[in-house]
């Protein structure tokens, strides 16, 4: 009996082996499938919003270009809203002034202009008493056309302080996407000094900085260039129409009281 529990005992313990050797060979058989499952499983990495793919990933460096683009817009909305025709020279104002003016009453175009906080108002309010009706020949053209050209002279320097903001801009975004770039460039080659060699995972970081700092700079600095001449053309157009207004205002004065000696003084009949 002791022999037979022997064998039986020898045959399960070949049994065990047997079994044990089959499972760890479909173990080994099916490890790749597991794995390549376990990475299918795996999370995914969230992609990249706009946000962090465009200005995060810049560094600290997008902060002054994005205070930069905000000031750029500012200034944009400020010049928009007040070089305008309606804010130099009126269309309606510069008719009735015209009108007061062919009749010579140059007081009540004096009252007329102090209602109007246009440029074309304050500029004749300033310039018309400078009249002189003592001098019959030029009534004092000419000290009031200096006083129109020295009341835009002065009245100039606002807008063109806000022209030029925009050429400020133009200049520094560039040079701080530049310093960005310089920084970056300089982290990437500290990594690549540390690591002995090129790990694209490692230079990530420091190349969208030098990259995204740039792209940046360029992005606020061009249209900022468009803009300061596109303002700057727009404010000499106005102020050159509204000092032309002011002469034709002036002439027509003048015009009124020597018309008819002038007309006087050309013959007729003559071919």
């Amino acid at each position: 009996m002791t022999a037979r529990l022997n064998s039986s005992l020898s045959f399960g313990q070949r049994n065990g082996f047997l079994i044990l050797i089959i499972a760890l060979a479909a173990v080994f058989m099916m490890s790749p499938e597991l794995l390549a499952q376990a990475a299918d499983d795996a999370p995914e990495v969230a992609p990249k919003t706009w946000l962090q793919k465009w200005i995060l990933d810049g560094g600290i460096w997008m902060a002054p270009l994005g205070l930069c683009s905000v000031m750029a817009v500012g200034y944009t909305v400020l010049c928009a809203m007040t070089f305008n025709k309606g804010k130099f020279c009126p269309p309606v104002l510069q008719s009735q002034l015209l009108d007061l003016m062919q009749q010579c009453r140059v007081r009540s175009a004096i009252e007329a202009s102090a209602q109007s906080p246009s440029f074309l108002g304050r500029m004749m309010t300033v310039a018309l008493p400078h009249f002189d009706a003592t001098n019959q020949e030029t009534l004092g053209k000419e000290s009031v056309e200096d006083a129109m050209a020295e009341f835009a002279a002065q009245e100039l320097r606002p807008y063109q302080k806000w022209i030029t903001y925009f050429s400020v801009l133009a200049q520094i975004c560039p040079m701080l996407g530049l310093l960005g770039t310089v920084v970056g460039m300089v982290g990437a080659f500290g990594v690549l000094a540390q690591s002995g060699g090129a790990e694209p995972a490692a230079l990530a970081g420091d190349i969208s900085v030098a990259l995204l700092t740039t792209l940046g700079g360029l992005i606020v600095a061009i249209p900022a260039l468009a803009l300061f001449y596109a303002f700057k053309n727009r404010l000499n157009d106005l102020i050159s129409q509204t000092l032309t207004a002011g002469t034709e205002l002036v002439d027509a004065c003048v015009h009124a009281v020597h018309g008819e000696a002038k007309a006087a003084r050309i013959p007729e009949g003559m071919s």
